[in-house]
């Protein structure tokens, strides 16, 4: 068993796939209509080609509850790894990326936290050594 797709509703596909790709920094990998929205996927650059997010639209109600929930309660969607968390939170400032928690030293990991503009908080992290 490996984990080969992971999922992330987002208010726009269009919004997001920009945000995802000119932001982040992670690339488009495939799009296929799928009625009125895309199988969208995004991939790292960094990571193995085949491990994807999906950029998935809320249009399912109970999706966009749990979404706006999280995002009212201050909690991550899900979170990305970044081997300079320090360098990654000032280049996605620069982005005029809007933070909720700037990085902060955990014991085991730094993270911090972002709103990625598309109804969803994302948290960075980075081991510490």
């Amino acid at each position: 068993m490996r984990i080969k797709l992971n999922s992330i509703v987002v208010d726009n596909q269009d919004k997001a796939l920009r945000f995802y790709t000119e932001v982040l920094g992670f690339v488009k990998s495939k799009e296929i209509p799928v009625g009125e929205f895309r199988w969208l996927t995004v991939v790292s650059p960094e990571g193995p080609a085949d491990v994807e997010l999906s950029l998935e639209p809320n249009a399912n109600p109970a999706a966009k509850r749990y979404q706006e929930e999280l995002f009212q309660q201050g909690i991550p969607l899900t979170a990305f790894e970044v081997d300079d968390i320090r360098a990654e939170y000032e280049r996605l400032k620069k982005h005029g990326v809007v933070f909720t928690m700037e990085p902060t030293d955990t014991g085991q990991v730094t993270v911090a936290i972002f709103a990625d503009t598309c109804g969803n908080l994302i948290q960075i992290y980075q081991h510490v050594k």
